[in-house]
């Protein structure tokens, strides 16, 4: 009995030693955003959003889609959370579907994070001058020699500096990359955009198979984001259209847990000393359960003996 119960309490420390350490690896870890998630029905019973708005041309089918602009020229719309953003480390994970009939199409749709909501303008169907940043998806080429479009890119604004829609951003952008295939994909397109302050910001997009992410960009200097700052998106088409939908938003604040050696996400560092950290715990847990067990059995003997010893003594 003694030594069942003793063996029992060593699983059960065991067990939890494996869970203090998979607490402690500094794995990234996640939290739903449910003020800035979206996704179908999108509307509640009033016919409205509790978390979202929604302006201009935007067409919300509850049952697939918030079309931005549908595939017909000169249409802008627009989708804005109504809370700001607070979370200091995020995820925002976004399905979309940029789609038409047309052999020549445009102009193409924006992810917002900015100080200002729900203002119509220029830029892919919002306001221009505006402070924060800006994800374009741009799938009319205006004038950008060398550069093949549909093209991605980012711009941090500071409420003062315009959008060069003639050049297609060039001098304002902060990063981008081209993105061939996204309209006429085979596989839901998404897009994942991962910040944590002052550490780190990436882009991926899902368009050639699923479950396949490709980078877009990534940096460890990161834009500052102002600390007031809206979720949305906005569309616009010109003379050339597209359908722009919004199928699905899934946001998520993230956090790590705080290892011995900090690391900064995506970042290799600090590797070699974890694994040699890692190495010498475990020899010292299992010295240690190896000094337990000796320690069970010189007792077990001398209980023994000494039971004998009582037993003897009685017969006499």
């Amino acid at each position: 009995m003694l030594l069942t119960s003793t063996l029992s309490a060593l699983w059960l420390a065991t067990f939890a030693w494996g869970a203090v350490q998979t607490d402690e690896d500094g794995t990234v870890k996640s939290i739903g955003l449910r003020t800035h998630t979206l996704v179908q029905p999108y509307l509640d019973s009033d016919m409205q959003s509790r978390w979202y708005d929604f302006g201009g041309d935007t067409i919300v089918r509850t049952d697939q889609y918030i079309r931005l602009t549908s595939d017909h020229p000169s249409q802008n719309g627009w989708l804005f959370s109504r809370v700001p953003l607070t979370a200091t480390n995020w995820e925002i994970e976004v399905e979309y579907k940029i789609h038409g009939k047309n052999q020549l199409y445009g102009d193409g749709f924006a992810m917002w994070l900015t100080k200002e909501r729900a203002k119509q303008g220029p830029v892919f169907g919002s306001a221009d001058n505006f402070e924060g940043l800006g994800i374009f998806f741009d799938t009319y080429k205006n004038n950008r020699p060398g550069v093949v479009f549909p093209y991605v890119m980012a711009m941090v604004g500071d409420g003062k500096t315009s959008y060069d829609k003639d050049t297609d951003g060039k001098s304002t952008e902060f990063a981008g990359c081209s993105a061939r295939g996204i309209r006429t994909a085979t596989v839901p397109t998404k897009l994942r955009l991962t910040y944590f302050q002052d550490k780190y910001l990436k882009l991926e997009l899902q368009y050639k198979s699923e479950g396949e992410w490709t980078l877009c960009f990534e940096t460890n200097e990161p834009p500052a984001i102002p600390q007031v700052a809206y979720l949305g998106f906005s569309a616009e088409t010109g003379e050339l259209s597209d359908n722009h939908d919004i199928i699905s938003v899934n946001a998520k604040n993230l956090y790590t847990t705080q290892p011995t050696g900090k690391s900064t996400p995506g970042s290799g560092r600090g590797k070699k000393a974890a694994v040699a950290k890692e190495g010498g715990s475990w020899t010292w847990f299992f010295f240690k359960i190896f000094l337990f067990f000796g320690a069970i059995g010189t007792a077990y003997v001398g209980y023994t003996a000494w039971r004998t010893n009582q037993n003897k003594r009685h017969r006499y």
